[in-house]
């Protein structure tokens, strides 16, 4: 069994960067990176990530989606994980990162106990794309070999955050769009969307579905009734901002195809999730399919990880390994 989850992962690595564009960049990615120069990097970092859900399961959602937004923004380069510092302005202040990613303890404590073990060797962009990948495991979800090699930004974007980013109450069109800027196409983008079959948003997300879908006092018809009334007892017109709500209710902590089971029931939580049922016939045909195999979304899933997980790295000589992540070296 083992054996062929391995054949399985270079399988999708392989067919995945087969079908990528070609990267004109010094060096390139590969899962055995660290073999030699830290042996232990993936069980250092699995074994503090492990840990880290096993507090809170709600973790495993917050890596995941830290990866995400450090692709979406100059690509996967650990760019997300900079505070403000001189010149630098931190992605952590952009409008879809404000109060809501979190995780960066969880990183820190993973490149101190890299830094003792192997000192200016694993890159913080690498730890988070482990880090997302074990996260998904540790909830139920697949395993894929991580491509790594990553080097460390020495910027941040904040405008490229608030751009770049899809936000909750984008258009079908638009998400796609910024997709599409990165590289990822619709397939991509509908099984990426099912990792929010983990995980939590905030009331300010939805809230209009609630309440004023399209500027006329009136809420979003397209959801659930019943789902939508019980929304509301927690998420009222004015207040409880931070209110949390499972993206997906049925199984919240448990990475599976439910997500897509309740899009097809009107039972999506945010707008961006809703649209893929109701904006696109080709989107809504994915969505039927991962809702009717658990096994179909896994592997797409796995393939579209690898896909975004290779978005404008940083190699060879480019950036830098950070020795903290919050800053660059000195």
């Amino acid at each position: 069994m083992a054996s062929d989850r391995i054949f399985i992962s270079l399988f999708l690595l392989l067919s995945v960067l087969a079908s990528a564009p070609l990267c004109l960049c010094t060096g390139y990615l590969y899962p055995e990176f660290y073999e030699r120069s830290c042996p232990k990097a993936k069980e250092i970092i699995k074994s503090i990530v492990a840990n880290a859900v096993a507090r809170e399961p709600r973790m495993a959602a917050s890596l995941l989606r830290l990866h995400f937004h450090d692709c979406f923004v100059k690509g996967c380069d650990a760019s997300i994980l900079l505070d403000s510092s001189g010149s630098i302005v931190s992605e952590k202040r952009a409008n879809p990162n404000r109060n809501s990613v979190r995780g960066f303890e969880v990183i820190d404590a993973i490149k101190l106990e890299l830094e003792k073990e192997c000192p200016q060797t694993v890159s913080c962009a690498d730890i988070l794309a482990v880090a997302a990948r074990d996260s998904t495991v540790l909830r139920g979800g697949p395993f894929w070999e991580v491509p790594l090699g990553r080097r460390d930004s020495k910027g941040a974007s904040l405008s490229g955050s608030n751009q770049n980013i899809p936000a909750p109450n984008n258009t079908f069109q638009t998400i796609l769009t910024k997709f599409k800027l990165q590289g990822l196409n619709i397939v991509d983008l509908v099984a990426l969307s099912g990792s929010h079959t983990i995980g939590n948003a905030r009331c300010t997300s939805f809230r209009q579905r609630l309440y004023n879908q399209t500027g006329n006092s009136k809420p979003d018809f397209g959801l659930d009734k019943s789902y939508s009334a019980q929304l509301r007892t927690r998420c009222p017109k004015s207040g409880g901002d931070q209110n949390l709500f499972f993206l997906d209710f049925v199984t919240p902590t448990t990475f599976d195809n439910s997500y897509f089971k309740n899009l097809l029931i009107y039972r999506g939580l945010l707008n961006s999730d809703e649209v893929l049922v109701t904006k696109s016939q080709q989107s809504l045909a994915l969505v039927k399919k991962y809702s009717e195999s658990n096994e179909a979304f896994f592997e797409q899933f796995a393939k579209s990880m690898i896909k975004m997980g290779t978005i404008s790295p940083l190699t060879g000589k480019r950036g830098e390994i950070r020795t903290h992540c919050r800053k660059v070296n000195g």
